[in-house]
């Protein structure tokens, strides 16, 4: 009898410990919401906000320099009534973000705080502490 437990606990472990994949998906991360643009690599030269909403993107502009760069507080102070006329319509399916047609694939970092486009843009979710 003895002999047919251990096997039978030793089995048991192994199927308990199996890692399947399906169980631990990626963190599903979204584009909705504000994300800034910078010219540089440095996010306080942020100069560009892209608000995308319902599958409609909007740009604002900041008049921001290395004197008075432009804040959260300043993004968050933006209203509709800010955004410079017109519209890209967008959509996203997890991996792929299209934009007027255009293509691209993209990734996260930062708990979802930044994005980077396949063709090297990236972006920084107003809201993130990303750097």
């Amino acid at each position: 009898m003895k002999k047919l437990l251990a096997p039978l606990f030793f089995a048991l472990f192994v199927m308990g410990c199996e890692n399947d994949s399906e169980d631990n998906p990626l963190p599903a991360y979204t584009v909705e919401g504000k994300w800034l643009w910078s010219p540089s690599e440095n996010r306080t030269d942020a100069n560009t906000m892209y608000e995308y909403l319902d599958g409609k993107r909007y740009t604002y502009y900041g008049d921001c320099n290395g004197v008075n760069p432009c804040t959260d507080a300043f993004w968050n102070s933006l209203d509709s009534s800010d955004r410079i006329p017109g519209t890209d319509s967008y959509t996203y399916d997890g991996y792929t973000v299209i934009i007027d047609g255009i293509q691209e694939i993209v990734t996260f970092e930062c708990d979802g705080g930044k994005i980077y486009f396949e063709n090297s843009g990236k972006l920084w979710r107003l809201s993130s502490d990303c750097n």
